[in-house]
């Protein structure tokens, strides 16, 4: 079926649309060419990726530079990880000695050009996220953590640099008629319980989402959240700041159809097919769990599929063919 942006947004606002689209926060490029069967260049094959791929969209990000430190690059891949213990940020000295992008150093180009590009009915996410990840990434958790007790002064004005900045990245993107959806990134949780205290996250998480929150509803588009883990604690708290979806439902924290009778008239939900099952799993498996959770989430609306995270290079390329497939073929059975 050709794109159609306005069927996704009539699902993130809880509407049954014509048929449950796809959506995913990443596919590694790896898939993407091995999709299109060449390398990605420049915009416009990203755009024919996720047009030929069957999404109702393009995600687009603003570019800058930001060095968290933790990272290997090698003939394969570039590998990241977070420090346990101390990252680059110990004190106020190494603050202020850090190099944060100034908002005019952001790179908005391919926001611009993108207008003349999209197939006709697609439309765009503009995606960004971490505040408070790149907080405690840059000061190693286990500093970050003492220092939430110890150096509280030093840990808010890191997330205030960090905050104001990424803020600014998405008022200039809800204010672009080229964006349609307005997608936010964070992790909280972990599959067992929150990374920290509710009241931690009152200080230096939930503020700014509820700032990003408003600037969605100043420029009336969707809002899409996305956390791993189980998020039952502080679910209301989610919602009271405005976002319209919540994404990936991560399969081995929240059982969907838990989250849909809970908060399914709140609450469009996205993802959910496990990214294990889609590494090892075999193609009926596949099938038949995109169908279930079809079945317990999109039975009225309000449901995407996609995987319990993204698309790494490492997942089975042929499960994730199936995956998008078999949502396909569905619509085709059941089109209105």
């Amino acid at each position: 079926m050709p794109p159609d942006i306005t069927q996704l947004l009539k699902t993130l606002k809880r509407e049954k649309a014509d048929y449950i689209p796809i959506v995913e926060l990443g596919i590694h490029p790896k898939i993407k060419e091995r999709f299109l069967g060449r390398p990605l260049n420049n915009i416009k094959d990203e755009i024919e990726f996720w047009h030929k791929a069957g999404y109702d969209y393009i995600k687009l990000q603003p570019v800058f530079k930001l060095n968290l430190g933790q990272t290997i690059v090698d003939s394969d891949s570039t590998i990241k990880w977070a420090s346990e213990k101390q990252g680059l940020i110990k004190s106020f000295e190494d603050l202020e000695r850090f190099y944060f992008p100034s908002a005019s150093e952001i790179d908005y180009t391919n926001f611009e050009k993108v207008k003349g590009l999209l197939p006709e009915g697609m439309g765009v996410i503009g995606q960004y996220g971490d505040i408070f990840t790149m907080t405690w990434e840059l000061m190693g958790f286990e500093h970050f953590a003492f220092s939430l007790f110890d150096n509280p002064e030093l840990v808010k004005a890191l997330n205030d640099r960090i905050g104001n900045l990424v803020l600014s990245m998405f008022d200039f993107i809800s204010g672009q008629d080229s964006v349609n959806i307005i997608w936010y990134s964070d992790d909280i949780a972990y599959k067992t319980g929150l990374m920290v205290s509710p009241s931690i996250l009152d200080i230096y998480f939930f503020p700014w989402l509820e700032k990003i929150g408003n600037l969605t509803k100043k420029y009336s588009k969707p809002f899409i959240y996305h956390s791993d883990g189980v998020l039952y604690q502080v679910m209301d708290k989610l919602i009271d700041c405005g976002i319209d979806a919540l994404h990936p439902i991560e399969p081995k924290a929240m059982q969907i159809a838990d989250v849909k009778r809970k908060y399914g008239e709140k609450l469009s939900l996205i993802g959910n097919i496990d990214v294990d099952l889609l590494c090892r799993g075999k193609g009926n498996d596949i099938r038949n769990q995109v169908l279930l959770n079809i079945k317990q989430a999109g039975f009225n609306g309000g449901y995407c599929v996609g995987s319990g995270n993204s698309i790494p290079d490492y997942v089975h390329y042929e499960n994730y063919i199936t995956m998008i497939e078999t949502v396909k073929e569905f619509n085709r059975k059941n089109q209105n």
